[in-house]
């Protein structure tokens, strides 16, 4: 496995190895070595359906930190730099994930973070260094034209949260 850095300081591409045979293949998805100074105690598994936006969220209280991982099926990940003091705030990093991916994407402390299903079906892991506290949660809104994310669609599904995202100008005292 090795880190790969993004346009934006601090996301991070894991590259992993994938051995492939007849039966099918295996997957290394995580290796501790690789972050000495994080702990990932922590794991969410989501399942989502075509075109379903989860984000972007974050928790701005004991931040969090993720690794995410596709097990099945194929999505459009977004990280948005919210860190208060950070020369690329309001950026963000885009790539498409997929259970066949040999690599899984970081997403440090102080971003925001989404996805969009664009498969009939996805799964995904997220390996989290805090644990989930819901009242801290908060969200960003997916189609700020602040952010200008370029979403390969523009009706996704949304839950109620989700609808209420907050503008970027919210985050900026965090």
């Amino acid at each position: 496995m090795k880190l790969i850095k993004t346009k934006i300081p601090g996301p991070l591409i894991i590259k992993t190895k994938i051995y492939n045979d007849k039966r099918g293949f295996l997957k290394e998805t995580f290796r501790n070595n690789l972050f000495k100074n994080i702990k990932f105690p922590f794991d969410i598994m989501s399942s989502s359906k075509k075109k379903v936006l989860r984000g972007l969220h974050i928790q701005t209280h004991k931040s969090q930190a993720k690794i995410i991982t596709v097990t099945h099926g194929k999505i459009f990940d977004v990280a948005v730099d919210l860190r208060k003091n950070s020369k690329t705030f309001g950026k963000y990093v885009s790539l498409i994930i997929s259970e066949n991916s040999d690599f899984s994407f970081y997403v440090p402390k102080g971003f925001a973070h989404g996805f969009l299903c664009l498969s009939k079906k996805c799964t995904v892991n997220y390996k989290c260094s805090e644990y989930r506290q819901s009242k801290y949660e908060k969200t960003l809104s997916w189609n700020d034209p602040k952010i200008n994310i370029k979403w390969p669609i523009l009706n996704p599904i949304l839950s109620e949260k989700d609808k209420e995202g907050l503008n970027l100008h919210y985050f900026k005292k965090y």
